[in-house]
């Protein structure tokens, strides 16, 4: 069984490809390997996410929806600490 690979050329400005070489550095990753595991993680996450982190709402919005996911997750945390006990 082969798994197919797709590369992806991107660009950046300087500030963002300094920022990646040191994150990279930091973590012992190539940059390659970082690219891959943040375009997986970012793949991965639900509507809510993708539009916070790609800014496209207008700010208003994104407040609304940053308290809606906080409510959701402590509504989450409670009930999953109500069925241990």
């Amino acid at each position: 069984m082969s798994s197919k690979i797709s590369v992806l050329r991107i660009q950046l400005d300087s500030k963002a490809k300094e920022k990646l070489d040191e994150l990279c550095q930091r973590r012992g990753m190539t940059q390659i390997q970082m690219m891959s595991r943040i375009a997986n993680w970012f793949s991965l996450q639900d509507e809510v996410i993708q539009t916070s982190v790609l800014h496209n709402l207008p700010e208003g919005v994104l407040a609304g929806l940053a308290k809606s996911r906080l409510k959701k997750a402590a509504s989450s945390e409670k009930s999953g600490a109500q069925r241990t006990e």
